[in-house]
């Protein structure tokens, strides 16, 4: 049975060949079986001499045998290729069917039953052909040719499969962006749904990220390419379905476990109906309806267009799911394990307070914790860096740059040892604390705070803050309400703020001070115990417990190599209400499935019944054949829109897009706490 599932391996060419063969057959065939009805109708007794004279086969019934031998050709041909290969399909059926027809003189039902199985088999392909379809479409995002810009200020029209990393293109309103790249002039409107999900137009500065594929709106822009071709982020989603079109999920494999006897069965019933009947004509007819109902078409597209389906929908709103099974583990979750920062908060920090010690200066203090974290990927990095750049402190260059996940880092500036990080790491390393033991330099409540020690003694700390994001406690009520209680939310913060983010998110369980191993001890604790888990994070420190869950969904993953690596689902985007979609899109996926089955395994048994006992004929059960295949593939396909709903919501609850650069606000400087 395998060979009617799916085959998103082939390629497109040999589908498309395929599909062409199978419809001139159809054509030629269906047309000289059609012309036999009329040829029997205008000329009745019609007959063709042979060469003494004497009458032979009706004219009419000559084009039939013509048309069933063409109709026939195709799937006899397939028949044998799985026979030949030591294979057992249901293709066999159809071909003995349509030989013991043209055997017994019945040409036009032959002929008939043919038509109406390749117009099966063309569906069939035509559905294969439009998953593949889909991952063209997304290749046809990408333009052809690209504007290069070279170096004297020229412009030359190139391939865009010639872009490398580091050159230059210019990409005008209208246009789809050709690689993915960072804008180094020009401001935009950028609409990005096909990579994120995003209903609205982002608009895009100097030292933004834009993906291939994507399209410019508004304004010119000046793009440095950093990745170009497949290893673009619209490529990567490419391949992402690919794979997991690729996959097959358990409900999957249980047909092809039963696939070897279901053939021998078939036959088997078929020559017990032959063997007991008292009219040899009429039991030939009832085992020829058996074979044709029996093809279970309906019972292997019930599956794969369902998959199909649901990853399409999917990733219309930007979540990429590199597994089937995982779609699957989606339904049965009971755990969900939050990290904080850049998942339930913004993971934007900003320094709201600085402490710098009595002889140190507040500039000083903050040149010094921005120069050690200016070579680190952390928020807390981006925060420090760029509060001195807006408050114009000329940074040093860090030599031996040291980094702790989760803890701080270290490093040697102007002949100085500085290290940052939490107070715990610190007194580890034998800093000397006792600055924090003076009145005013207690820690403050609901602020992360970072320490710096130069020479090992501090020399003050700075307070950081990083708001929760706004659609977040929805999201999480949202999971709340589809049975899954245990949401847990871990973070390398301190307790106060770990606690103030949890008490406002409604999670169930909060884990604070947490370095990335006790992380992953948590996502085991908690598999250990029974529970399905899956662990949502942003992908750049949560690898390990990302990996260990049995669902990894990485957050915000639109350009991050690391994110849809270390992730089994991708969200290109940071709304997390696609969590809850998530969870129905794969339990509607099931329930879809399920029907599918029920519906292809009844039909069989109703069909072969009434073929026993002579009610249906080969053309009728063709006909319902071709039916029932129809039937389970439109049922999948109600999968396709299930987001719009979704999307139609967010879209109307979406907040105004930010501000362009001429109309924001200068940011506030931080306080200098004294």
């Amino acid at each position: 049975m395998p060979s009617h599932s799916l085959n998103v391996d082939s390629s497109a060419p040999g589908q498309t060949a395929r599909s062409t063969g199978l419809f001139i057959f159809a054509f030629m065939g269906g047309a000289l079986v059609a012309c036999s009805f009329l040829a029997e109708y205008l000329f009745q007794d019609s007959r063709i001499r042979d060469a003494s004279g004497a009458l032979g086969i009706p004219q009419a019934q000559v084009l039939a045998l013509l048309g069933a031998v063409a109709l026939g050709i195709p799937l006899i041909v397939q028949a044998l290729r799985h026979l030949a290969a030591g294979e057992m399909h249901m293709d066999e059926l159809v071909a003995l069917a349509i030989v013991a027809g043209i055997a017994l003189g019945r040409y036009q039902e032959a002929g008939i039953v043919a038509f109406f199985m390749i117009v099966s088999n063309l569906i069939e392909t035509r559905t294969a052909a439009g998953a593949r379809a889909s991952i063209a479409a997304l290749l046809k995002l990408t333009p052809e040719q690209a504007h290069r810009l070279e170096e004297d200020g020229s412009e030359q029209i190139v391939e865009a499969k010639e872009l490398r990393p580091g050159q230059t293109i210019r990409v005008r309103p209208g246009d789809n962006i050709p690689a993915d790249g960072e804008v180094i002039r020009g401001e935009s409107s950028v609409n990005q749904a096909n990579i994120t999900g995003e209903s609205l137009a982002v608009d895009k500065n100097v030292g933004d990220e834009v993906f291939s594929g994507t399209t410019n709106l508004t304004g010119a822009l000046d793009i440095r390419v950093t990745k170009a071709g497949a290893d673009t982020t619209l490529g990567r989603v490419q391949e992402l379905i690919l794979d997991a079109e690729r996959t097959r999920i358990p409900l999957m494999r249980l047909i092809d476990r039963y696939a070897g006897w279901y053939t021998p069965t078939i036959l088997m019933l078929a020559g017990v109906v032959l063997f007991f009947a008292e009219d040899r004509t009429e039991g030939m007819k009832r085992a020829i309806t058996m074979l044709i109902v029996a093809c279970p078409i309906a019972l292997v597209l019930a599956t794969p267009t369902a998959v199909v389906a649901a990853l399409s929908s999917a990733s219309r709103l930007g979540i990429l799911i590199k597994n089937i099974v995982n779609l699957e583990y989606a339904r049965s979750l009971t755990a969900i394990v939050f990290d904080k920062t850049g998942t339930l908060t913004t993971g934007v920090l900003s320094v709201t307070q600085m402490k710098p010690a009595p002889d140190v200066d507040g500039a000083e203090l903050l040149r010094l914790a921005a120069s050690a974290e200016q070579l680190s990927k952390h928020p807390v990095a981006k925060a420090l860096v760029s509060v001195a750049k807006d408050a114009r402190v000329q940074l040093a260059t860090p030599e031996g740059f040291e980094e702790v996940a989760g803890r701080g880092v270290k490093v040697q500036l102007d002949g100085d040892s500085i290290m940052v990080g939490r107070s715990t790491w610190l007194a580890e390393k034998g800093a000397d604390l006792s600055l924090l033991d003076q009145a005013g330099y207690e820690e403050v409540e609901g602020l992360s705070m970072l320490y710096v020690t130069r020479n090992g003694t501090c020399v003050g700390w700075i307070g950081l803050e990083d708001k929760t994001r706004p659609e977040a406690r929805e999201a999480i009520d949202d999971l709340r309400s589809l049975g899954i209680h245990n949401l847990t939310m871990v973070t390398g913060d301190k307790r106060s703020v770990a606690h103030r983010v949890a008490a406002e998110m409604g999670c169930s369980d909060v884990y604070a001070e947490c370095l990335p191993a006790e992380k992953l001890e948590l996502v085991n604790a908690l598999k250990a115990r029974g529970h399905i888990v899956a662990v949502v994070g942003d992908g750049v420190n949560d690898a390990p417990a990302l990996a260990a869950g049995h669902l990894g969904i990485a957050m915000g993953a639109a350009g991050s190599d690391v994110a849809i690596n270390s992730a089994s689902i991708a969200l290109m985007n940071n709304d997390l209400r696609r969590l809850g979609f998530l969870v129905r899109l794969s339990r509607a996926t099931t329930r879809i499935i399920w029907q599918n089955l029920i519906f292809g395994g009844v039909f069989i048994i109703v069909t072969e019944a009434l073929a026993i006992r002579g009610v249906l004929s080969p053309i009728a059960g063709a006909m319902l054949h071709t039916v029932a295949t129809a039937v389970v593939i439109f049922n999948s396909a109600r999968l396709v829109p299930f987001g719009e709903h979704l999307q139609a919501h967010q879209t109307a609850s979406s907040q105004p897009p930010t501000p362009r650069r001429e109309e924001a606000v200068t940011a506030p400087q931080p306080a200098m706490a004294t």
